[in-house]
């Protein structure tokens, strides 16, 4: 095996299951990553085809960003593991669902044909990127099917190193794929695939059906509704629009109905959904009249020891690392367990995450120089103020993982919208219905509002009767 870029890795490692867009997709959030091994020899570079086998339909493309380790890695601790990081690079973890139903879970046959790993056509320096923030976009045929980031990763660059290291030893070269985002799908002879990471160039694959068929021996391909369902729409039926603007990756149409509503008609439309704890406790905005509108970045602080605060309190520690991991559309989240002795973020970090671009701060705990904060044009959110530092009773933790902030969970990735009653966690993959309902509900009420102010009773029109909304659908 030989690759342009001198790629020779010991094994190449793929995750089943790790972006929220993905899992969304697919109705289910892993708990924990499982992985897959793809041969060496599965491993190609830009400029080579893809081979679907004769006999076979349903070849898949799965852009994917590749993490190259860069130095040895054993039994590392999550807060080291980006040390072992040498490269990142675009991938397309090609694969052959007619070959799935032998192999199911390990993948081989259907993921790990000769040239089914294309990387490239690039390296990129992982100390010359922001590793937070890395957009990953696939185009079939020229049209973008898929555009998403590292920050949508369930399990994290520094987690899988962990979490592989801990029985396996990474050398230096081998390959981690860290999953596909949402538009995979099914791809055809003819059909031209392309991935790119941050800058890094476009990694290009042609499709191309094979000479000859498949030699009848072992398992033979084989479709059903199940094998289709996993592999995708055909490209054809695939398209996403360029990420919004405001830098969501949000709908228009759901940004501006989310600009619009209140904090309490999302909650009304959340709990008709059955989920009842989505509005933070105890969180108020510093100044009064901003909105606030984004993806949820994660920090967490756990109760203060001082030997862990001296070993991670000092230097680059998960604060820093949070805010210098921000960017556009992002809203820092800060678990800091409603402890109100100590501040978690002050007047110089809520700036630089200013100028990162960040959409918010909110936190559950006391800011530091909360009059300055406030003076920012950044919307920020917190429990209260306090003069004291951090290291009074706070431990920097852990970046971009589940947390609870105001007794609520919030995942990385999930959508926070802020008014002057506080903030409000809506689940990602309910995001476009609910804005679309709430938007609906607040016409609905303002029209009842008028009725009101005109000498209306509640009786007829809160709640409506079969009459009043038979009089307002015609209005309409």
């Amino acid at each position: 095996m030989s690759h342009s870029l001198g790629l020779r890795p010991s094994k190449i490692i793929a995750v089943h299951l790790n972006h929220r867009c993905r899992a969304a997709e697919r109705g289910r959030v892993p708990e924990v990553p499982s992985y897959f091994l793809k041969p060496p020899s599965s491993l190609s570079e830009t400029g080579s085809p893809l081979v679907r086998p004769r006999g076979c339909e349903l070849l898949t493309y799965e852009g994917e960003i590749a993490v190259v380790i860069g130095t040895r890695a054993r039994n590392v601790d999550r807060a080291d593991a980006s040390r072992h990081i040498g490269f990142f690079a675009a991938a397309n973890d090609a694969g052959l669902h007619d070959l799935r139903w032998p192999d199911r879970g390990s993948n081989l046959r259907s993921k790990g044909g000769d040239g089914f790993t294309p990387v490239g056509p690039s390296l990129i320096p992982a100390d010359s990127v922001d590793a937070g923030r890395l957009r990953l976009r696939t185009w079939v045929n020229g049209n973008l099917v898929q555009d998403s980031s590292s920050a949508d990763l369930i399990f994290g660059f520094e987690y899988l190193i962990a979490d592989l290291s801990r029985t396996i030893t990474l050398e230096p070269g081998d390959i981690i794929l860290t999953g596909t985002p949402t538009g995979a799908g099914v791809v055809r002879p003819g059909d031209v695939v392309e991935v790119e990471v941050a800058e890094g160039g476009r990694l290009r694959n042609e499709i191309v059906a094979a000479a000859v068929p498949l030699a009848g021996i072992g398992a033979m391909p084989r479709i059903d509704d199940e094998a289709r369902a996993v592999a995708g729409p055909p490209a054809g039926n695939l398209g996403v629009p360029e990420a919004a603007a405001d830098g969501t990756g949000l709908a228009p149409a759901t940004v501006e109905a989310l600009g619009a509503v209140s904090t309490a008609t999302l909650y009304s439309q959340l709990r008709k959904r059955g989920l009842n704890e989505v509005f933070l406790a105890g969180v108020r905005p510093v100044r009064a009249g901003r909105r606030l509108l984004g993806r949820a970045r994660t920090l967490r602080y756990l109760p203060l020891r001082e030997d862990e605060f001296q070993r991670r309190g000092g230097g680059m520690n998960a604060q820093k690392r949070a805010v210098e991991g921000l960017g556009s559309g992002d809203v820092l989240v800060i678990e800091a367990r409603g402890e109100i002795g100590a501040g978690t973020i002050g007047d110089i970090l809520a700036l630089r995450a200013q100028i990162r671009g960040a959409a918010g701060i909110v936190t559950d705990g006391p800011l530091r120089d909360t009059s300055a904060v406030a003076d920012l044009d950044i919307p920020t959110y917190a429990a209260g103020s306090h003069a004291a530092v951090l290291g009074r009773r706070h431990v920097p933790m852990d970046v971009d993982i589940p947390i609870s902030c105001g007794g609520v969970l919030v995942l990385p990735g999930d959508v926070l919208v802020g008014d002057d009653d506080g903030v409000i966690v809506v689940p990602a993959d309910l995001v476009d219905d609910v804005a679309a309902a709430a938007l609906a509900q607040e016409r609905e009420e303002a029209y009842v509002v008028d009725k009101i102010r005109g000498g209306a009773s509640v009786a007829d029109w809160y709640p409506m009767t079969p009459a009043a909304r038979a009089e307002y659908e015609e209005s309409r």
